[in-house]
């Protein structure tokens, strides 16, 4: 495996293979690495010739300055899992190479994908994440790129976002990693203890009690009959909500092919989000 600090140098090793009629399989991430990213990595290998991840802790999608500084960072533990899981180049750029003086971003029309949910909660990010993966994009120029459908609003805008810039960028959402008692795996998942991990699982077991309950249940009784349930833990609710998996409108009503619950919560100081297909 390569590991590369620059964008001069990335972009060196990446036009070599092209020459050589390889396809790139991207992987961005900001670090922190899990058995989640390693699905990823390994999804990727087995459809690419060369796959790249990128390790960056992206500030300007953090709205707060205090999440952004307690986001862990174990850059020699990633670069180790890295290597056993079919990586063949890791980018582990600076801030500067990332966001060099007079940068310029294309303007993204994301027809309100990033004003709900996480949008809502957390002003700003969306725009930052744009930002972020476009500058990316840019760099790498794979032929397809890898996201973890557990960020399913953020799957969302990136599709969004290259369809509106014709970018010629196959997204390809994956599952979400789970442990073996159901919890989403999460880089943040690092800050909590033995026993917020079991108080978390309050997250899964209201995913599975709603989608049992969707069949029966309009999404409005749904989502009041999880609050119920969820609120049986220790956790704090943030939002809970069942969405149009295209428009991310909030369903009530009526159901829809491929609604899904979302819900974003705190453990402690730690702030986890989940979801589920529910129909």
């Amino acid at each position: 495996m390569e590991i590369i600090n620059t964008v001069e140098g990335l972009k060196k090793t990446l036009d070599s293979a092209r020459k050589e009629g390889k396809s790139i399989g991207f992987v961005p991430t900001m670090g922190a690495l899990h058995q989640g990213h390693m699905d990823l990595v390994s999804r990727a290998s087995t459809v690419c010739d060369v796959v790249v991840v990128s390790v960056f802790v992206n500030p300007t999608q953090f709205n707060n300055p205090s999440d952004l500084e307690k986001y862990p960072r174990t850059p020699h533990a990633d670069s180790e899992l890295l290597k056993k899981f079919g990586c063949d180049v890791a980018f582990f750029p600076s801030e500067t190479e990332i966001y060099p003086e007079n940068l310029v971003s294309p303007r993204v029309d994301l027809a309100g994908l990033d004003e709900v949910m996480e949008g809502k909660f957390r002003p700003g990010h969306f725009k930052g994440v744009v930002q972020v993966v476009y500058r990316l994009f840019d760099i790498v120029e794979p032929q397809k790129a890898f996201f973890g459908l557990k960020d399913f609003q953020q799957v969302a805008v990136i599709k969004r976002m290259v369809e509106q810039l014709n970018l010629p960028i196959e997204i390809v959402p994956c599952e979400t990693s789970r442990t073996e008692k159901g919890l989403a795996m999460s880089s943040r998942n690092k800050r909590l203890s033995e026993v917020q991990k079991e108080e978390a699982l309050i997250i899964y077991h209201t995913l599975m009690h709603a989608k049992a309950d969707a069949g029966s249940f309009s999404p409005a009784e749904t989502i009041v009959r999880a609050k119920d349930f969820f609120e049986q833990g220790a956790l704090q609710l943030e939002y809970l909500t069942i969405v149009d998996p295209h428009t991310l409108q909030d369903l009530s009503d009526k159901w829809v092919p491929g609604a899904a619950m979302c819900i974003a919560c705190f453990c402690g100081e730690v702030r986890l989000i989940d979801n589920m297909t529910l129909i």
